[in-house]
């Protein structure tokens, strides 16, 4: 029986409170209903209900309240849920944040209208990580590798070059059992003019729009769209994901974002705050996002996300990456020392971490050699970084020839290891041999934790033998 939507329209706003507006005498509304809202000047805005109980509606605005008045503003309510229209000609367009063409093109003629919180997947269906992507970054691939249908964030702060990293990542990450290149699907929250420019240019110059959906929610955009968008793109990865079995990399910048603009809605409506105002829901609301990605049993397209957030004044400890840490496999953490003295990308491994790289490296993924390289750097560079604080306290002098060894092979390590081009792509085996070319500047005796038999067959030292 069809809704009679006429019947369903009020003219009976009792208040409007920054985003939110709040209806009374309403009848038959359910949690999550799209609203139409028509101003007294024709304008008309679109809202989803965020609480209804019997003759009351709160209403959060996606447009923001700015021209609705209380006596002549019309609210009228879909009977529907909020949805996305999903197409495969998405791929190689630029989008809103709620899901609009900004490229010029055309509407998206859909395929299908799905729900934008999806469908949660059933824990016994999910298949295990496995499959290695390669990224061309050695910080990435060579120490914390990226493992398809992973949740791996990057942890940044302000004024940090995340988004060149980001773009970097979407260009050329790839499986690298097929070759096959990721579709990456990208959604941008509260990001400005300029950045937005940076990602469409980027993506236009280097050929890897024809490969990208991207949404862009700018700064100057109503907050509350930020709490969409990254639905509407997981929605999208998951379309193309099961129904045409695409390896779809999404990439989400800034949660930071995201979670303030979950703030503000909490503190309109008045809820008890959590952590330092955060909503204490907040938890929940980032996991139904993050727990979106996965591989399922007997289908071959898969979800690897890639969140970004910017830490507030570089916090590990904030609740945002507090959280988001809680909930993924591990993180990239980008480092302002290494910002500040030009090495890019900053990623600074020894906080980084990935909860499934021995999943997805080894014989017939990577190389054998990989585990053993990645420690045994992950060992000279931490032993290198407690050289240079015992220089700052006795002086170089002080050091022995060993401990001047370790001292130099940190510096190397950043300037040839971490350091490289923004379009330098290197292969998992250019990465491995960078790493090896390192190692032999210690003594051989110093690499106790790779095996002997993996020294002699990759050690420059015993190549031709």
């Amino acid at each position: 029986m069809a809704v009679d939507i006429s019947a369903r329209e009020y003219t009976t706003i009792r208040e409007a409170a920054g985003p939110l507006i709040v209806v009374e005498g309403v009848e038959g509304v359910a949690y999550g209903e799209v609203v139409k809202i028509v101003t007294p000047s024709g304008e008309e805005k679109m809202g989803q209900v965020l609480e209804a109980r019997k003759g009351l509606a709160v209403i959060q605005v996606f447009e923001g309240t700015s021209g609705i008045d209380t006596a002549k503003t019309r609210v009228r309510f879909t009977g529907d849920i909020m949805r996305v229209s999903v197409a495969q000609d998405m791929v190689g367009r630029f989008f809103d944040g709620l899901g609009r063409p900004i490229d010029g093109g055309p509407e998206v003629i859909p395929e299908d209208r799905l729900s934008i919180t999806g469908e949660a997947i059933n824990p016994t269906a999910r298949d295990y990580p496995r499959e290695f992507i390669q990224t061309g970054i050695s910080t990435i691939d060579g120490m914390n590798t990226l493992v398809r249908g992973q949740k791996l964030p990057i942890f940044s702060g302000a004024g940090m070059p995340h988004n060149a990293l980001a773009a970097q990542i979407a260009r050329q990450a790839k499986v690298l059992a097929s070759g096959e290149p990721f579709s990456v699907v990208f959604a941008a929250m509260g990001i400005t003019h300029e950045e937005a420019s940076f990602f469409m240019h980027d993506f236009e110059r280097t050929g890897a729009i024809e490969r990208i959906v991207a949404f862009l929610n700018l700064a100057d955009d109503p907050a509350i769209e930020r709490v969409i968008t990254p639905r509407m793109a997981l929605t999208t990865a998951e379309f193309l994901a099961y129904e045409y079995d695409m390896h779809i990399l999404v990439i989400l910048t800034d949660m930071t974002n995201y979670c303030e603009a979950l703030r503000e809605i909490a503190a309109a409506r008045e809820e008890v705050p959590g952590r330092r105002g955060y909503p204490g829901y907040m938890y929940t609301d980032l996991s139904m996002n993050y727990e979106r990605a996965g591989r399922i049993k007997g289908r071959n397209g898969t979800i690897t996300q890639i969140p970004i957030l910017s830490m507030p004044d570089d916090d590990i400890t904030h609740p945002i990456p507090d959280l988001t840490g809680y909930i993924t496999e591990g993180q990239f953490v980008l480092s302002r020392d290494l910002h500040r003295r030009g090495i890019f990308p900053p990623v600074d491994v020894l906080p980084s971490l990935s909860r499934l790289m021995n999943e997805g490296i080894g014989p017939e993924r990577t190389r054998e050699d990989h585990s053993g390289v990645s420690n045994q750097l992950y060992a000279g560079y931490a032993e290198g970084r407690d050289m240079r604080d015992l220089v700052a306290v006795v002086g170089e002098e002080a050091l022995t020839s060993r401990d001047r060894k370790y001292l130099e092979f940190a510096d190397e390590f950043e300037k040839r290891f971490v350091t490289q081009g923004k379009n330098e792509d290197r292969s998992i085996e250019d990465t491995l041999d960078l790493g090896w070319d390192l190692l032999a500047t210690l003594p051989e005796g110093e690499l106790k934790r790779i095996d002997e038999h993996i020294i002699k067959k990759y050690h420059p030292s015993h190549k031709g033998e």
